[in-house]
């Protein structure tokens, strides 16, 4: 197993799997998710690239420590599996939390990145959600993760692939069962203090994005995406048929489909631009 010490001395988790040497990509995990809510993602990339997968703090083989997170924290996280990995630049993609945590990425770090995907994820959260998530961690706290999952699941998953994935929630996200509830609840207050003023600088972001959205997904409704898409100026926005929060595992093949696609083209033009600087440096040396 690996691990690296975050700023504050949390330990991280992380894993890398995939071709060695190939483009890394950097896998970011929703709220109570660990890495293994990418494994479908991560078999399908390993052919052509190197997938870092790490666990958010509060979840998975990542510390759990009590007290108070916040989202740039968990950027921050990211950022040092990244140094721990030799890995100077990736792909970022991220889902729900991890889509939020992926925005802080690109706009503190935009050095580091070479492209960003934002799944089924928002710029800022709708009073009836934070409602909605305060409600998730007073159910967790008081009765543990498992009294509240019943409900989660019917916010993550479509109407028709809830029968077929519920034997699978032991690992996705919030309704993994027989972990502490204050990570979890660390990560819902870490959600409920994003700090807004960096929504305004998504207008900075200059690498390729792909905002990704279900149209049937109730936590983070096409609308959220439509709105992130329209802030970030390099953002193409792609809309999956049937698809709700939880597409990366009940539609799968079609979100693999689209990642790749958008992977090859963001390569490509990270290969191009990258290319392009070496020539003039050379030119201004001559």
């Amino acid at each position: 197993m690996t691990y690296v010490r975050s700023s504050d001395g949390t330990r991280i988790h992380y894993s890398k799997t995939g071709r060695p040497g190939g483009p890394p990509v950097l896998f970011i995990q929703g709220l109570g998710a660990g890495k293994s809510g990418w494994a479908l993602q991560r078999m399908a990339t390993a052919p052509w690239y190197q997938a870092i997968a790490l666990d958010n703090r509060g979840a998975g083989r990542s510390d759990k420590p009590h007290g108070t997170y916040s989202l740039e924290q968990m950027a921050d996280d990211a950022i040092a599996v990244l140094d721990h990995a030799e890995i100077d630049t990736a792909h970022v993609v991220g889902a729900s939390m991890g889509g939020a945590i992926s925005q802080i990425v690109a706009v503190k770090y935009p050095e580091r990145i070479r492209s960003v995907t934002l799944a089924c994820t928002a710029g800022a959260n709708h009073p009836w959600r934070e409602e909605l998530l305060r409600e998730w961690r007073t159910n967790a706290l008081e009765g543990g993760l498992g009294k509240m999952s019943a409900e989660a699941v019917r916010w993550v998953m479509g109407p028709r692939s809830f029968r077929r994935f519920v034997p699978a929630m032991g690992w996705l996200g919030p309704l993994a069962l027989g972990r502490p509830a204050h990570g979890f609840a660390g990560q819902v207050e870490a959600i409920l203090n994003v700090d807004l003023d960096l929504v305004d600088e998504l207008e900075n972001i200059e690498v390729p994005v792909m905002v990704l959205a279900g149209n049937q997904d109730i936590l983070t409704p096409r609308g959220d995406s439509e709105e992130l898409a329209e802030r970030i100026p390099t953002a193409e926005l792609v809309v999956i048929s049937g698809a709700a929060h939880g597409f990366m595992v009940e539609h799968a093949t079609t979100f693999n489909r689209i990642l790749l696609e958008f992977l090859g083209r963001a390569e490509k033009t990270w290969t191009a631009h990258t290319t392009s600087d070496g020539d003039a440096d050379l030119a201004s040396t001559a």
